[in-house]
């Protein structure tokens, strides 16, 4: 049985790894896990309607009733499954990826991504083949345009709204061209912030910049806000799940300081248990404990890191890639309820460069080197049999785990890359490791 679910759903280039039939037979399979019904919806990618129209029958012809809510956040697809009587939830986006990907992610009926036995469940499904119900049992198609607003009044339930309202801020929101047109300004408007927007307009080639908001695409951000003198700058990917921020001076905030930032500022309110992955730096950590609480490390993905946080009644979890997870909002990061609460945190905590200078210093380099899929297990095996005499951890790939950092290597799930992590206190070992490492494994693709 072929995996078909990565880290984040099922993704691939359209029409060529992502076909109509290959999505109408997945909608089969999806419907016939869930039943009954069903609600979808999309960010602004060419091929959402395709995919979505293909999804949407499968779904239909094996008896489930679709409601498709639209383009939308994927959080606030999630939110809707969750308050609503729903089975399950799809949504169609490739998050960060290049416009010319797609995908279809699966969320269960309280809106959290699915794990992977239920996710092996549906590629069993798939595999077989799934039945289409007689004609007169087939479902039928609603539309809801509710989510969206729904979905940002509950986010403003869990801020500080009137703190937020009488701070008078200014903020730069770069919205991808994504979902997040939807939901950031009006969000920002119901805060009472002075907004101005970037690349607002739902346009799935994403012409203002990549999806991925890493600080390289995020030049046009960067000066707006030095030039307006803003508050805060906040930039979203495709499907708005994640927020990474620019502070006040226009510096970009890497996604492990805004991790820690945010679980400093929760830790000091709740004491409790901090989830986040392997991947995230000790920083993260660090502040944490330093304020009385508990750390527990992940496989990297929001769905482990939702999972764990679920089982462990955790306070607070997020990844180092900007995706924030608030368990008293809902489990799943949440690139809105991230930009709140991150409003909310300058106005109690001071200017966001203030913060960030106060965090301990830890460098990280971060590489992805290029990785056929079909080597990428071999790749492993290779590395992880290199260093006999370090401490290793296996709870995602391979974490080398040394008196002053770290390395991590471990395959992507959802591009055919390989992903290499070091961290130190000293800038020259953390570049040196990752150099060492990433020539190991250069070396060894290159003599496959």
């Amino acid at each position: 049985m072929a995996r078909l679910f990565g880290t984040n759903g099922v993704r691939g280039v359209v029409n060529t790894e992502l076909t109509v039939e290959m999505a109408v037979r997945l909608g089969k399979a999806i419907g016939t896990f869930f039943k009954e019904r069903v609600a979808i919806a999309s960010d602004t990618r060419n091929s959402g309607s395709m995919i979505k129209s293909a999804v949407a029958s499968g779904l239909m012809s094996v008896g489930v009733d679709v409601v498709d809510l639209g383009m939308t956040p994927t959080p606030s697809m999630q939110y809707f499954v969750g308050t609503h009587d729903m089975n399950g939830g799809v949504m169609i986006t490739a998050s960060h990826n290049p416009p010319q990907f797609n995908g279809i992610k699966c969320v269960d009926a309280t809106g959290r991504e699915l794990t992977r036995k239920d996710e092996e469940t549906i590629e069993s499904i798939y595999s077989d083949g799934a039945e289409c119900v007689e004609w007169n049992d087939v479902g039928v198609m609603t539309y809801d345009a509710s989510a969206t607003e729904s979905y940002v009044n509950a986010v403003i339930e869990h801020v500080d709204t009137d703190a937020i309202r009488n701070a008078d801020l200014t903020v730069i929101v770069d919205c991808a061209n994504g979902a997040a047109f939807a939901s950031a300004p009006l969000l920002l408007n119901r805060l009472g912030v002075r907004a101005i927007t970037l690349n607002a307009n739902p346009q799935g080639d994403a012409p203002g910049r990549p999806s991925e908001p890493t600080e390289d695409n995020l030049s046009d951000l960067i000066s707006l806000v030095r030039s307006t003198k803003a508050d805060l700058g906040i930039a979203h990917d495709g499907d708005a799940d994640r927020a990474v921020f620019v502070d006040g001076d226009g510096n970009f905030v890497s996604g492990d300081k805004s991790l820690s930032i945010m679980a400093r500022y929760i830790s000091t309110k709740k004491k409790g248990l901090t989830v986040t992955p392997v991947s995230s730096s000790l920083m993260v950590e660090t502040v944490v404990k330093k304020n009385g609480g508990t750390i527990m490390y992940t496989a990297v993905g929001s769905p482990a890191v939702a999972k764990a946080m679920f089982d462990n009644n955790a306070v607070f979890g997020g990844e180092e890639n900007g995706g924030l997870i608030f368990p008293e909002h809902q489990l799943c990061r949440d690139g809105a309820m991230a930009a709140a609460k991150m409003l909310e945190c300058i106005v109690k905590n001071g200017k966001l460069s203030k913060q960030s200078a106060d965090l301990p210093e830890y460098n990280i380099e971060k590489r992805k080197i290029d990785c056929p899929s079909g080597s990428k297990d071999a790749l492993l095996k290779f590395l992880t049999n290199v260093g006999d005499n370090i401490k290793k951890d296996t709870t995602d790939g391979l974490k080398m785990i040394y008196e002053d950092g770290w390395v991590l290597v471990r395959p992507s799930g959802t591009e055919p890359k390989f992903r290499i992590y070091s961290e130190s206190k000293d800038k020259d070992v953390a570049r040196q490791r990752a150099d060492e490492t990433e020539a190991k494994a250069r070396k060894f693709l290159s003599s496959k």
